[in-house]
């Protein structure tokens, strides 16, 4: 039997954890997330996580072995060229994570939480796109309270990724979370029952 493979991605801040969590809570599906992928593929010692100290210097990693995030967020955020390098080290790990976790469940439908769903080619991964998507002000105002940046670091991690106009063209379900949470989670509703 095939299994049903949904991909939630969107834009930055869009909400998609907000849904990721609704769908684990309130249906108890499985929820795989390329963020704690991502995480792991730069955990202490890792060979990707030298590398990246190997090319920016060894500040990029913190007293405790950790990756400086805000460091190299600054670095990836303001230059397409260091980000698609360190994205090229990231996204095949990530990749191959999805496929093990994808190979080992016994779950019919898996939820795969991928904020870059089309900026790193993986929608072969699913069979279902949900785009969750919000105004850029929004979007805005949320990274700033949640990451606690500035109006222009916000901008660059938005401008970062692919429009959300363009992952709503590609989307077979968009989750418009621009109004109220009980609106969201209507809409959440109808696309599983659907």
């Amino acid at each position: 039997m095939t299994k049903n493979l949904i991909g939630l991605t969107g834009g930055i801040g869009t909400g998609k954890s907000t849904v990721a969590n609704y769908l684990a809570t309130v249906y108890n599906l499985p929820i795989l997330d390329a963020d704690i992928y991502a995480r792991d593929a730069v955990s202490v010692g890792s060979p990707i996580l030298l590398q990246i100290a190997a090319k920016y210097g060894q500040d990029m990693i913190l007293n405790d072995g950790n990756l400086n995030r805000s460091k190299l967020g600054e670095i990836i955020f303001n230059s397409p060229e260091e980000r698609h390098w360190v994205e090229s080290l990231i996204h095949p790990y990530v990749r191959k994570c999805f496929d093990q976790a994808i190979k080992e469940s016994s779950a019919n439908t898996l939820i795969l939480v991928i904020p870059l769903l089309f900026e790193a080619n993986l929608q072969s991964l699913v069979n279902q796109i949900w785009v969750v998507s919000c105004s850029p002000q929004q979007q805005q105002q949320r990274l700033i309270a949640r990451n606690n940046l500035t109006p222009e670091q916000a901008i660059a991690r938005i401008n970062s990724q692919l429009p959300i106009g363009e992952k709503i063209a590609r989307a077979d379900v968009v989750l418009d979370n621009s109004l109220t949470l009980e609106s969201l989670l209507k809409q959440i509703d109808i696309a599983v029952c659907t």
